[in-house]
């Protein structure tokens, strides 16, 4: 291997070309080629459209917009979980250059005064209430302290009223405003949820998320006859790039079971529509796989897949491949700054690497593994920070030039904060978080490769790996356990299956039995919250105090 071949860089080649089109020119295309194919269906809603149909609606949501006094640049906030005018709204704002701003389902007042200020939303559309969140409440509280605010339409009450609006606006006053809308311009801004500090507003143009859609459904080779079933939640990329983008951008029906994600609607609604993709984080998988009556469901209509958000557990693929027969899922890895995909696996790798890896950097894109504290490339095969160059960088975090130059470079390359490693043929391969990492007496440990062990035994369903504070090591291992229904796991016997398995000094010490693990809601387990219960339920926080003193 010459030295070149050797560093752990890599660029996507790609026998199609990017796409220079905003994603309303993207939207108009496929309408032409596939007017009486299922745009959308939203099972819970009852509602259904062809794209023909789609289009129209989009339109009047666009003509509603303009009608408020909307322009090329404001800002419009959408608070609410999966629904047809989610998807509607997405269109329409990027039909007329307008960005939308995803305001997380689960935010409370103080998280979404923050988001409405930062971003200066002047039209939030919200629903009225979701689960134990009083939306229409917590508007109320905030909008005396939210000065650029000028109104809430609520999607349970004002919708239809909104839509009436559409002013003396026609058809050709459209079509010149669209004109003007460049593919370099900003269209959505989405709030990461960092671990520390306020979240920061990640500004993602329509070459950014069109031509990431657009290129994971190439990989995942669909077409107009592809139905996707989205459980993931639209205000993430997973949802509203992975999904709905990934469908547009192919004529594919993008299939919306429920608001939000619930196993058994989710096999529900791809035994009915037939679907032929499912998306979900390993969590979503496990859960579908754990139901009583998972045997009853047809779902012999599903050939492929996405699972992302976080790293996939060896066995739960192997039976999402034999079980709900999508032999050519993938695998997708990145970060909402990346729009999201950096890489994803190919259909017809190797079982080792459809199932052990994250895949080769995605078309058009470049990837580096650097030592975090050199900034030199490391050798393949060499543990080092991912970072990603090329179309899908995101534009910048919002009004933050700071924190915008913390992770992207003076070369424009994106630093991921996660270990990876390259292997030899270019497969990526995740190894967490750099600072999930748990430092033992000098020792640095992978969660997940004990996670990966762990989930090798017949009676674990699930099991989430972190570190806690120790007085003699600096850090410790702690297993939370899900076990399978009907099985009594012991910690005694969890070592013992452990014990010359695994060295010594990853077996872990404190064992957490559970029924379930804090998550957020895109599905991805919360380590940091996992971490500070178990510090506060082992009696640790002055171990805690002298560590960080």
């Amino acid at each position: 291997m010459n030295t070149l071949t050797s560093l752990s860089y890599t660029s996507g080649p790609s026998e199609k070309p990017l796409l220079g089109q905003t994603i309303g020119q993207n939207l108009a295309l496929t309408v032409q080629r596939f007017p009486d194919n299922d745009a959308l269906v939203c099972v819970q809603q009852n509602y259904r459209a062809t794209y023909k149909e789609f289009y129209h609606q989009t339109n009047i949501v666009a003509k509603a917009l303009l009608t408020k006094g909307l322009q090329k640049g404001d800002r419009v906030g959408i608070w609410s979980p999966n629904r047809a005018e989610w998807v509607l709204l997405q269109y329409a704002t990027a039909r007329i250059g307008v960005i939308l701003v995803n305001i997380n389902p689960a935010y409370r007042s103080s998280e979404l005064e923050f988001v409405l200020n930062q971003s200066g939303i002047s039209l939030l559309v919200s629903a009225l209430t979701f689960k134990t969140s009083d939306y229409a409440k917590m508007v109320d509280e905030v909008k005396a302290n939210c000065p650029e605010l000028k109104e809430t339409i609520f999607l349970d009450r004002d919708w239809d009223a909104f839509l009436t609006q559409t002013g003396g606006i026609t058809d050709e006053d459209l079509q010149a405003i669209e004109a003007s809308v460049q593919f370099d311009e900003p269209v959505n801004i989405q709030y990461t949820s960092g671990t520390t500090g306020f979240p920061k507003g990640v500004t993602l143009t329509h070459h950014n998320l069109l031509n990431n859609g657009y290129f994971i459904g190439v990989r995942l080779k669909y077409t107009s006859a592809d139905r996707v079933c989205i459980p993931v939640p639209f205000y993430h990329c997973f949802g509203m790039v992975i999904g709905n983008l990934c469908c547009t951008s192919h004529g594919a029906a993008m299939v919306i079971p429920s608001e939000s994600f619930d196993p058994t609607l989710t096999l529900q609604a791809v035994e009915k529509e037939r679907c032929t993709s499912l998306y979900g984080v390993p969590t979503m998988f496990i859960a579908e796989l754990a139901l009583q009556d998972f045997d009853s469901y047809n779902l012999t209509s599903l050939r492929t897949g996405v699972m992302a958000g976080s790293p996939c557990p060896v066995e739960v693929m192997k039976q999402v491949q034999s079980k709900m027969y999508m032999k050519e899922v993938s695998i997708c890895y990145g970060m909402t700054e990346t729009s999201p995909v950096s890489t994803q696996t190919v259909i017809g790798a190797p079982l080792e690497k459809q199932v052990g890896t994250v895949g080769t950097v995605q078309d058009h894109l470049e990837i580096k593994i650097i030592d975090p504290k050199t900034g030199d490339i490391v050798p393949r095969n060499t543990p080092g920070e991912l970072c990603t160059r090329g179309y899908s960088v995101m534009l910048k975090y919002w009004n933050n030039p700071q924190a915008t130059a913390v992770v992207i470079d003076g070369a424009r390359w994106m630093h991921s904060g996660d270990l990876a490693v390259m292997d030899d043929e270019g497969y990526i391969n995740i190894a967490g978080r750099i600072k999930d990492v748990i430092i033992r007496g000098g020792e640095n440990i992978s969660p997940r490769e004990i996670e990966e062990f762990l989930y090798s035994h017949p009676e674990i369903e699930d099991v989430q790996v972190i570190g806690v504070p120790d007085e003699k090591f600096g850090e410790v291992i702690m297993a939370w356990v899900k076990p399978r229904p009907n099985h009594a796991l012991t910690e005694d016997s969890l070592r013992a299956y452990c014990k010359d398995r695994i060295a010594h000094y990853k077996v872990p010490r404190y064992w957490k039995f559970t029924d379930s693990f804090p998550i957020t809601i895109t599905g991805k387990v919360r380590k940091v919250e996992m971490r500070e219960i178990s510090i506060q339920e082992l009696g640790l926080e002055k171990l805690l105090e002298i560590k960080t003193s």
